[in-house]
């Protein structure tokens, strides 16, 4: 497969002050990489000063067979599902719906006076599950800010993560209203608000949502943002008539060659899943991420107020100490974490270029965005390789602010 161009002309790229010549360095390095067999194939989108610089599609859509990968091609995002759930929960706060300073049973009953795990031991010293009461409840700015003491029971291992498991919390055919009930019969991981713990947090918001509005979660997001930005490509799952557009990965991975799974996203799945269910395009996804970056309103649009988009895009860290110490914090060195992104805390510290206050997230199956308000910058990358995902998300952030 042969290198695509920039579909737009070298001289929007000189006005919007990235270099074109550099900006095909992006091309050149993504496009070995395809060549030597590393990943199937990426679509790259970069918008600056609300304008369209650089948008390509390399490689294979699926590498089973020869269709190109196209900018149109749709992807799962996974966890980028959040930033768009955590939106939806706003847009619930704007209405006077509810406070994210309140116990989240007070919306969903189920949760209330949770356990936390702790590991003890039996008289014979084998590891015991056991509980303690926790110190307060979950709050919906807990839920936003992954300090809820949930976790996922599929990332690494502990004795609540294998609660998790035989209580069913990571199948994925069950609703979001029997999720819930799930999480109320295993304890927390942490106590609440005084962890950073990614977790099942934004599923729960989705919950939240469908219980508030008394509607799906996926006919919320199209009626209340999805539709009115004009995201016609992303949802939960992906029409008989578009599914020869999907992405796929490659039946093992090239690196460990431990088969690769993703989600089934060709017919509607019973678990809405709030934190990572969700397919997209890259120009649907750049429609969401400009809304953001306009401060809540695209093409006269208003989803969001401009102070709302603020708040939600500041650092909800800065109290908490012992939030950021855990060796599974993932938005980094350099990051604190607001209302659905990680939200960079200063211009150094990171492991990448940035400005700061600059806000991202990321997909299990190799996708990201980020927004820089100071550069007016917006950024896409989409692929479908799970196990290189954090290889490309720096390659291509250094690549892009190598272009400035």
């Amino acid at each position: 497969m042969t290198a695509a161009s920039p579909t737009l002309p070298q001289a929007a790229s000189h006005q919007s002050g990235l270099n074109p010549e550099r900006l095909q360095h992006i091309t050149r390095a993504v496009q070995a990489d395809i060549d030597a067999g590393r990943i199937p194939g990426a679509v790259m989108l970069i918008s600056h000063h609300d304008q369209t610089v650089y948008e390509t599609a390399l490689g294979r859509q699926d590498p089973a067979g020869d269709t190109p990968m196209s900018i149109d091609t749709i992807f799962r995002i996974y966890s980028m599902t959040k930033p768009i759930v955590s939106v939806a929960v706003m847009m619930l706060v704007e209405e006077g719906r509810l406070l994210i300073s309140e116990p989240v049973s007070t919306y969903l009953p189920e949760l209330g006076q949770p356990d936390v795990g702790v590991q003890g031991a039996d008289r014979e010293g084998w590891p015991v599950l056991e509980t303690v009461a926790a110190h307060r409840e979950m709050t919906v700015q807990d839920l936003l800010r992954h300090t809820s003491g949930l976790t996922y029971g599929i990332f690494g291992e502990s004795m609540v993560k294998s609660a998790y498991t035989e209580a069913g919390v990571e199948r994925r055919d069950v609703t979001n209203d029997e999720l819930v009930r799930r999480l109320a019969k295993v304890p927390l991981a942490y106590q609440p608000g005084t962890v950073w713990e990614y977790s099942r947090s934004t599923d729960v918001l989705g919950a939240l949502v469908e219980r508030i509005s008394g509607m799906a979660l996926d006919e919320f997001l199209q009626q209340r943002i999805l539709g009115p930005l004009g995201m016609k490509d992303s949802g939960f799952w992906v029409p008989a008539e578009q599914q020869h557009r999907i992405a796929e990965a490659f039946a093992t991975d090239p690196d460990s060659g431990v088969e690769v799974k993703l989600i089934n996203v060709r017919s509607k799945p019973a678990f809405l899943s709030g934190g990572g269910g969700m397919v997209s395009t890259a120009r649907d996804y750049l429609r969401f991420a400009r809304m953001l970056a306009s401060g809540g309103t695209l093409d006269g649009v208003r989803i969001l107020s401009r102070k709302t988009v603020q708040y939600m895009t500041s650092d909800h860290l800065g109290d908490l100490p012992g939030a950021r110490m855990t060796p599974d914090f993932l938005p980094g060195p350099g990051y604190g974490f607001g209302l659905g992104f990680a939200v960079r805390l200063a211009d150094g510290d990171a492991i990448v270029p940035g400005s700061q206050g600059d806000y991202n997230w990321s997909g299990l199956a190799g996708t990201y965005f980020w927004v820089d308000p100071t550069e007016n910058l917006v950024a896409i990358w989409l692929m479908q390789a799970p196990e290189q995902r954090a290889h490309y998300r720096q390659l291509f952030r250094n690549l892009v602010y190598a272009a400035l």
